[in-house]
C-alpha cells in the first residue's frame, strides 16, 4: 500500500520539474549582442524532502539566444519514476523563437518532438512546423499572430511591466496546439531561499497545455521583483503534502 500512495503522487513531481523547466524567467537585460552564459540550480522538493533538481543555462550571442533546462529526478525516485526532461529554444536576436526541442523521459513514458517556428511575414501568416519524431509525423500550422514555444514566452513575458490584479495572456504553440495561457499577478512578497533572501513579485499560470506545459491544478510562483523576473520559489499542493522548487544557486 506504501508504494501505491507513493505512486499516485509521482506524477505531480514529474509535473512540477516540467514545469520548472519551461517556467524558468530570464534576465531581460541579456540581450543578444555580446556572449553571455548563465547557470542556475534548483532543488524541488517534496514535503521538505529533496526530490528532484532542474538547471537551466541560458547562452546569448550576436546571432542569437538559447536556452536549455534539463529536470532530473532524486535517486530515491527515480527507483519508483525516473524523470529525465531536456527543454530547448532557439531564438532569434529579438526574442522570438526559431527552434522548440523537447526529450522527455517519465517512467516508460518517452517524448521527442521538435517545432520550427517561421518569421512572421507583414500581413501574412506565421507558419510553424512541428515533428514528432517518435512517430515520424510532420504537421504545419498557420497563425494570424506570432506564437512562442513556453521558454520563449516566459522570456518575453520579463518585459513586461507587471502590476498587481493584472492578467496577462501569451500566446504559447506546445504539442500541435496553440494556447492563450493566462498569468494572474497576485501580490508582492519578500521570500527567503537557499540563494537568498528577495523581493518578489507572485504570479499564478493558469496552466492548459497537455504538453511540456501540462495542466496540474494551483501552481505559484514567486519571481524577483525586478526587471529579471527570475523565479526564485515555486509551490504546489498535492494529496499528501505539497511540492516546492527553490533556488539554489546562480549567476545574476
Amino acid at each position: 500500500m506504501k508504494r501505491s500512495k507513493f505512486k499516485f503522487q509521482v506524477p505531480k513531481l514529474k509535473h512540477l520539474l516540467s514545469l520548472l523547466a519551461c517556467l524558468l524567467i530570464f534576465p531581460a537585460s541579456l540581450e543578444a549582442g555580446s556572449s553571455i552564459n548563465k547557470r542556475f540550480v534548483y532543488y524541488i522538493y517534496w514535503s521538505g524532502i529533496k526530490a528532484g533538481e532542474a538547471v537551466m543555462d541560458y547562452t546569448s550571442t550576436p546571432e542569437g539566444i538559447t536556452i536549455r533546462t534539463h529536470a532530473t529526478s532524486a535517486p530515491f525516485v527515480t527507483f519508483f519514476y525516473p524523470v529525465d526532461d531536456i527543454s530547448e529554444s532557439t531564438l532569434y536576436p529579438d526574442g522570438y523563437p526559431k527552434k522548440f526541442i523537447v526529450k522527455v523521459q517519465q517512467g516508460r513514458h518517452k517524448r521527442d518532438k521538435v517545432t520550427y517556428f517561421e518569421r512572421k511575414p507583414d500581413g501574412k501568416p506565421q507558419k510553424i512546423i512541428y515533428h514528432n519524431i517518435l512517430d515520424d509525423s510532420i504537421e504545419e500550422f498557420f497563425y494570424d499572430k506570432p506564437a512562442y514555444d513556453p521558454l520563449s514566452a516566459f522570456y518575453e513575458m520579463t518585459k513586461w511591466d507587471l502590476k498587481i490584479g493584472q492578467k496577462a495572456f501569451m500566446d504559447i504553440f506546445d504539442s500541435g496546439k496553440l494556447w492563450n495561457t493566462e498569468v494572474q499577478v497576485l501580490r508582492k512578497e519578500t521570500v527567503k531561499v537557499p540563494a537568498g533572501e528577495f523581493d518578489t513579485i507572485v504570479v499564478k499560470p493558469i496552466l492548459k497545455s497537455e504538453g511540456i506545459f501540462p495542466k496540474t491544478g494551483d501552481i505559484t510562483i514567486w519571481a524577483t521583483d525586478d526587471d529579471r523576473k527570475l523565479p526564485v520559489l515555486m509551490k504546489s499542493k498535492a494529496i499528501i503534502g505539497h511540492f516546492s522548487a527553490e533556488l539554489v544557486e546562480g549567476q545574476y
